[in-house]
């Protein structure tokens, strides 16, 4: 695996954001599934022993174990039979301590229609990174994940279009299975914290509510019952960065999912994230990823 930490293209902390490689992927679809192992990478100079971003999905599902994978800073100890989901722009690393062996399924977030992407949750950032199936769903999922890698390594019995229409519909089977393990997982966690949630945690949820319409960091202290400054310092040390920087990040991450997924002119697009004017919302868009909503858009096309 590559270890060369490059700075061309990387974003203003110096964290380099990594595209979909689909020059590597079977008859250049928007996936890719096999074998995890030494020598296999999504870029011929992507840094994974050090933190790096990618702007597609990655899922794991590990035989072997147990291996340290940090995700947004956080780290997660994953045994044999744990999947781990790093989604569009989390920061992660792999770690250079250990060898990581089982399927690795990566995919483009804009290979599956809408109403896939809305039904698998794939872009749910309040579930939890690292899913523990029993053994139930654990073979639920193995075998679901084999049956898509031996359709995406069968590229000469179909036509190509047959054959990515397949993959969708064997990706949506395995994400459909994976999505209601992460619901689960993270019912299960919100029922063990009780009442005694984190100010954090309920400010998060108070963001996926309501971001679309609401970026003022005040108005959610005053929904939540804190003060301005308990809020900050609550966010920050949860995430290293201030509630106002957490509330951009997610407009933007739905702003790229609808430019990304629908055909929304950018001024609905704008105003779907809380932005009437679309001047305002462009100015916006520009801001945080230093691409206009249109240049965005077509560079997926």
């Amino acid at each position: 695996m590559a270890d060369e930490q490059h700075q061309d293209g990387a974003d203003g902390d110096g964290i380099r954001t990594f595209p979909f490689p689909v020059e590597l992927s079977v008859l250049g679809v928007g996936m890719q599934v096999g074998p995890m192992g030494t020598g296999r990478t999504w870029h011929s100079s992507a840094p994974l022993h050090r933190v790096h971003r990618i702007d597609f999905h990655v899922v794991m599902l590990l035989t072997d174990g147990p291996v340290r994978h940090m995700i947004d800073f956080a780290e997660y100890e994953a045994a044999a039979g744990d999947l781990l989901w790093v989604r569009p722009g989390q920061v992660h690393r792999f770690s250079p301590e250990h060898e990581y062996r089982g399927t690795a399924l990566t995919m483009q977030p804009g290979f599956l229609p809408r109403a896939t992407v809305e039904a698998t949750g794939l872009y749910r950032y309040d579930l939890p990174p690292l899913l523990r199936p029993d053994p139930a769903r654990l073979g639920g999922l193995t075998a679901s994940l084999e049956q898509l890698r031996r359709e995406y390594e069968d590229a000469t019995t179909l036509p190509p279009s047959l054959h990515t229409a397949v993959l969708r519909h064997s990706l949506t089977a395995f994400l459909l299975r994976l999505a209601h393990l992460a619901a689960s997982s993270a019912e299960a966690a919100r029922r063990a914290a009780g009442p005694g949630d984190t100010t954090f945690t309920l400010f998060r949820d108070a963001v996926e509510r309501g971001f679309a319409t609401n970026h003022s960091v005040s108005a959610y202290a005053d929904a939540l019952g804190y003060s301005r400054r308990t809020l900050v310092r609550a966010v920050r040390a949860a995430t290293g960065e201030t509630p106002k920087a957490f509330i951009d990040k997610r407009v933007v991450l739905e702003a790229k999912r609808l430019l990304a997924h629908t055909d929304l002119p950018i001024g609905r697009v704008g105003a779907a994230v809380g932005f009437p004017d679309a001047a305002n919302f462009s100015k916006f868009f520009h801001q945080h990823t230093d691409q206009t909503p249109a240049a965005f858009r077509a560079e997926l096309s």
